[in-house]
């Protein structure tokens, strides 16, 4: 019984989550769900675009703040019409805390002829299921950082 328990706990030792990521790879997680994010948008997915949303999020915009997932999705949906972007982004920059539960990314806004157009920066979380999600956002006129 005492081997067996024994045993028991080695094995879930053994099976932990393992070691946390580094400070390297939760940035190239965020790069990576920067991109898929803008890639919603080049994609015309507005659905997608919808799941990257955290359900407390906040987006800054010429008519105000969008408060909570719902309001952003129903204020993003006319950038989801016709067959081509109205706009495109890409991360340039991408820190998280030491703690590894905030971002921010930030990076260039492109009109579809490609000319640069401003700023984006995002502030995402990192939810209890390793998962990323943006917070807050918010756009300017072209800046170097």
């Amino acid at each position: 019984m005492v081997l067996h328990a024994i045993a028991l706990g080695l094995a879930t030792l053994l099976s932990g989550p393992g070691p946390a990521p580094s400070n390297a790879d939760l940035k190239e997680q965020v790069r990576r769900t920067e991109t898929a994010f803008a890639k919603s948008m080049a994609d015309r997915d507005h659905a997608a675009f919808t799941a990257h949303l955290a359900d407390e999020t906040l987006f800054f915009s010429d008519g105000g703040v969008l408060r909570g997932k719902a309001a952003v999705a129903a204020g993003w949906k006319r950038w989801f019409d016709g067959p081509r972007a109205p706009f495109a982004w890409e991360p340039a920059e991408v820190e998280v805390l030491d703690s590894g539960t905030l971002a921010m990314s930030s990076g260039p806004v492109y009109d579809p002829s490609g000319k640069r157009i401003g700023t984006f920066n995002s502030v995402w979380r990192r939810e209890p299921d390793g998962s990323w999600k943006i917070v807050l956002d918010k756009g300017c006129p072209p800046c170097e950082r």
